[in-house]
């Protein structure tokens, strides 16, 4: 069955088309697409993946036609503060 596996940074996305099993996981998806030899940034065992928007498991079984999503780490930084005090 086909699926894909997506992921965007600020300058860059992907989107691999792969092929998989009936029974195969996001995690298999995931390997088959080679998307974290592109990326060897991507900690699975930190950064959180989905399925069309969905957060998920590595575990959760595909169906013909997901979108499997690796999600970048959200760091919130404050923008400089400027002392207004006139």
């Amino acid at each position: 069955m086909k699926v894909s596996v997506v992921y965007a940074l600020p300058s860059e996305q992907v989107w691999l088309p792969v092929e998989v099993g009936e029974q195969d996981t996001v995690l298999t998806a995931i390997h088959n697409s080679k998307i974290l030899e592109m990326f060897p940034a991507i900690a699975l065992d930190k950064q959180k993946v989905g399925i069309f928007g969905k957060v998920t498991s590595l575990d959760a079984r595909l169906k013909n036609g997901d979108r499997v999503e690796i999600y970048r780490p959200l760091i919130w930084q404050p923008d400089d503060e400027e002392d207004d005090d006139d």
